[in-house]
């Protein structure tokens, strides 16, 4: 097979998190190889995976917005190229999980302005 990237990718074995939809919708994934221009994920459910994303490699440090550019049962390919983004320091993907807390508590404030009427 004729080797096509123009930089050459590191094999990792890295755990990574996919975030979409405004970082409320998570994925796990295992990062196969690495190059700064693009990684191969391994993970299950490609088909529900949007186009573009980001990319949370903890270990790395790093965020990568990435564009999904092949997909093959459980793996795919990205670019993180550089009209699309720029890697920038990694934040947690906790945002969902605070977003739930504060829903919570709308919906106490909710159900006590009800229950004052």
């Amino acid at each position: 097979m004729q080797e096509r990237r123009k930089i050459f990718r590191e094999r990792t074995y890295l755990g990574g998190v996919i975030a979409f939809n405004r970082r409320a919708s998570t994925m796990d994934c295992l990062v196969r190889n690495f190059s700064p221009r693009g990684a191969k994920l391994a993970l299950e459910g490609t088909g529900i995976l949007p186009d573009t994303f980001e990319l949370n490699i903890e270990r790395k440090e790093r965020s990568y917005p990435a564009r999904l550019i092949w997909r093959r049962f459980n793996d795919v390919g990205v670019a993180f190229d550089a009209g699309f983004g720029v890697a920038a320091p990694a934040q947690r993907v906790t945002e969902p999980r605070s977003r739930e807390s504060e829903k919570d508590v709308l919906r106490q404030l909710l159900d006590d302005l009800n229950g004052a009427e």
